[in-house]
């Protein structure tokens, strides 16, 4: 039976999510089923059995539920690792070697010791652990932990192995009595004074365990609460009182707190231990601790048990980074670095092993990344397009503006881009208001006028109509078509649109989602514009692309990104930022209010209507919340228009409703027939009035900064002075801090780097849509360190040897990697 192949099959089923994936002659399930089938190992009849089971399941693998087939993945890997152990050691005892080699000492990187705490593994005659042994084999394992521990995905020995803690309890230092203080992590060694256990007399359910302990510092009281009836035994009781005797020295650790009774552990860990000097032989006291990632039925101390059992196997890890690239980064070797983030000696050691594995998760994603970019560098397109050219003048000399040094920088990017015969694939980042859309305009005019055709995708019916709007404008002064494609389009202006793209008549499309579903077919696609990027998934940016042969790409957002977050996501794009907003625009007034504050928004929302100019009102919810104190849009609309001011005009604007109430919505507000708009967050980018100076925000500590930053965006527009009222309903000193920010900054970078430190970077992208890969370790907002010479160093590799031939461990790593941090796809 080809092991290795079969699990390679199942792997790789499992990593593109149970698709039943078609290989080069079969599916997989035709594939697992004939080769269970065919198996000419002689095994018991159980077994026999278990694997005519396991192919008749596979034979039915079409008509099983996702749940049903992901069930069936992971008994099957479990078995066929359990076969294939009992197959080898058959043969080692058929040869006579089997005792002989099992008994055979091996080399073991020592994890976890502190000078007076136990090595976890001594160097006595043990069996020999291998990388890709079933867990079911690990000494103290067996076949019931190994069911519990295959939940969390632990199937082999490696799986155990790069299961990393999500965190650490620092016990390993020891402290006299005399010298605890609240808050620390620590360990006492002291002899036991007096030892009780009884039923609480005010919890009938709750029984207290008592240990008073003495140090020739002084004395203290150590307390554990068990709660079940079973722990009510006497018997049980008894036992606990025995364990601690009267004179036996004991080792504790745990945090110390201050109570009404003195100083005490909390939930301490305690082990009976030889005498003050003895070494600590525990898992869970006088050492760094790990705390791992759990799930139901799977138990800390199983897993714990198993990590232990597994690490005389790190030696057989070969470390795919060489020698020079660890001494350059001043890296740990990857064994000892395995070894030390289970078991560290202390937290020096256990600072250097995260270290190491953190700049492995993003080494190997910088690698893939700019392995990409080096691809598409090879990549060949017929689109060259001249960077002057009749058009782009005249849409210079219609602009009743001059462009901005940086609208000027990022122009000059994308035509230079645009000459080379590889595709462009660059993104825009720009602040609110800096003017992206006009820099992406002279990108669509080069292609035009070079007689190809470009479109422009945006996120949302809003934006998309907004970007078309503006476009109408400039196009007709030059005397050039333009058209709006979305789910709301009419069939004969859908059938119209369809005719004129295919014959070439139609150089500029704009449109959502319905550009990628409609089948919408150019005639000679030459770029392609994505506004609000992050806001597509990767299928969907591709398909769009798959409309032209190699068409450039131009990607923008308003959204600023950290350089932490550009890295990770955008690692294979070239980056232009627009960082200067258009001369005349005066800074955004942002205060903070809370409600007794109210009557003073209302003045001004009051002067400022009175003044000719308009209001936005901005709510996170649409109807009522039972479950929030929060205010919604269209409660809120309705108390405005007949509570508060009665004598505007109050619209509304959410997200519920349909395209043309929508639309109707919007064109009141822009034609001043409404003077106040009450909205929920819908208005966060493509409602641009300049007459709009007031933005009121309710609820203001429920948004991230970076969409609140979006929302200010709104107002500022115009050459009047603007206002952004932040109302603050939380009470907390951090929601008060997070929008303080707001106050001091209009710098669209800055404010997104602190969202990120305040939120993390799933929040701050919207953690569905994000593609953030899933780190094991690696935290964007704390190892940004770490993030920048992992790219320093894989750009290095990469400008040596691209196809990394010379490296062979580091590619089979990164394929490896590749797969699991990102599913296969590719992210940009």
């Amino acid at each position: 039976m080809d092991w290795l192949r079969l699990q390679k099959a199942l792997s790789v089923e499992a990593d593109r999510g149970f698709n039943d994936l078609m290989g080069n002659e079969f599916r997989f399930s035709e594939f697992l089923s004939r080769s269970l089938n065919q198996s000419s190992i002689d095994l018991p009849s159980r077994s026999q059995e278990k694997l005519q089971e396991l192919a008749n399941e596979f034979a039915t693998y079409a008509d099983l539920s996702f749940s049903q087939r992901q069930h069936l993945v992971a008994e099957t890997r479990r078995f066929l690792h359990q076969t294939k152990r009992w197959v080898e050691e058959q043969v080692e005892l058929e040869q006579g070697i089997g005792n002989e080699t099992r008994s055979r000492s091996v080399a073991v990187v020592a994890p976890a010791r502190t000078p007076r705490t136990k090595p976890l593994v001594e160097s006595k005659m043990v069996k020999r652990v291998t990388l890709d042994q079933a867990v079911t084999f690990l000494p103290g394992i067996g076949a019931k932990n190994s069911e519990r521990l295959a939940k969390l995905g632990l199937h082999t020995v490696r799986d155990v192995l790069y299961y990393y803690p999500r965190d650490h309890l620092d016990y390993a230092r020891q402290v006299n009595i005399r010298e605890l203080v609240p808050g620390e992590t620590v360990t006492i060694i002291a002899t036991v004074k007096r030892c009780n256990c009884f039923n609480s007399p005010r919890n009938a359910k709750l029984v207290i365990f008592e240990l008073t302990v003495q140090d020739r510092s002084g004395q203290m009281k150590l307390s554990r609460f068990y709660a079940g009836t079973r722990y009510r035994n006497r018997g049980w009781q008894e036992l606990q009182k025995r364990h601690y005797p009267i004179g036996a020295v004991i080792a504790a650790s745990g945090l110390v707190k201050q109570d009404k009774y003195g100083i005490t552990l909390e939930d301490p860990q305690i082990e009976v231990i030889d005498h003050f000097n003895a070494s600590i032989d525990s898992l869970k006291v006088g050492r760094v601790v790990p705390i791992y990632p759990l799930t139901e039925g799977v138990g800390a101390d199983v897993l714990r048990k198993a990590v232990v059992a597994a690490l005389p196997a790190v030696s057989q890890l070969q470390d795919p980074l060489p020698e020079k690239l660890r001494q350059n980064y001043d890296l740990v070797g990857l064994q000892e670095a395995i070894a030390n983030i289970h078991f560290p000696p202390n937290s020096q050691g256990l600072d250097v092993a995260r270290r190491r594995l953190v700049f492995d998760e993003f080494f190997y994603l910088q690698l893939g990344l700019l392995q990409r970019r080096a691809a598409q560098q090879q990549e060949q397109t017929s689109i060259t397009l001249a960077p002057t050219g009749k058009l782009i003048e005249q849409f210079y000399q219609v602009l009743p503006f001059q462009l901005t040094k940086a609208q000027n920088r990022v122009v000059n990017d994308i035509l230079n881009d645009l000459q080379k015969p590889t595709p462009m694939n660059r993104l825009v980042q720009g602040d609110v208001g800096s003017g992206k859309t006009v820099v992406a305009v002279v990108a669509i005019l080069a292609a035009i006028q070079a007689g190809y055709q470009a479109v422009l995708m945006a996120p949302t019916e809003v934006l998309a109509e907004q970007h078309y709007r503006k476009l109408v404008e400039w196009f007709n002064l030059l005397h050039l078509p333009v058209e709006l494609l979305t789910g709301s389009t009419k069939s004969t202006k859908r059938k119209q649109i369809h005719a004129d793209l295919a014959t070439g008549a139609l150089p500029l499309l704009v449109g959502t989602h319905a550009l990628i579903e409609d089948p919408v077919q150019f005639q000679r696609l030459g770029l392609v514009v994505i506004d609000e990027q992050h806001r597509f998934g990767v299928q969907q940016r591709a398909k769009l692309q798959q409309k032209g042969d190699f068409p450039h790409v131009l990607t923008m957002t308003a959204t600023p990104i950290p350089r932490t977050l550009a890295l990770t996501l955008h690692g294979d794009l070239d980056v232009s930022q627009i960082d200067e907003l258009p001369p005349g625009r005066k800074p955004i007034q942002t205060t903070l209010l809370s409600g007794r504050d109210r009557s003073h928004a209302y003045d001004l929302i009051r002067r400022e209507v009175a003044q000719g100019r308009q209001v936005y009102v901005v709510l996170p919810l649409v109807d009522e919340s039972e479950k929030l104190d929060l205010k919604s849009a269209i409660e809120e609309y309705q108390h405005l228009q007949e509570g508060v001011f009665p004598e505007f005009k109050v619209g509304l604007l959410h997200g519920r409703m349909s395209s043309a109430e929508k639309d109707d919505a919007i064109t009141q507000f822009r034609n001043h027939q409404t003077q106040i708009l009450v909205s929920t967050t819908v208005v966060e980018v493509g409602v641009d009035v300049p007459n709009a100076s007031v933005m009121l925000i309710e609820h203001a500590d429920r948004f991230g900064l970076s969409q609140l930053h979006q929302l200010r965006g709104r107002v500022g527009r115009g050459a009047e002075q603007s206002y952004c009222l932040l109302m603050n309903s939380s009470k907390t000193e951090t929601a008060r801090q997070r929008l303080k920010v707001l106050e001091q900054s209009q710098d669209g970078f800055f404010i997104s780097e602190m969202d990120l430190r305040f939120r993390g970077p799933g929040e701050v992208l919207g953690t569905r849509q994000s593609g953030l890969p899933d780190f094991a370790l690696a935290s964007l907002v704390e190892d940004q360190d770490v993030l920048e010479i992992a790219r320093e160093a894989a750009e290095k590799v990469i400008e040596k040897d691209p196809r990394l031939d010379r490296w062979l461990l580091m590619k089979q790593e990164l394929q490896y990697r590749y797969q699991r941090l990102m599913g296969g796809t590719i992210l940009t």
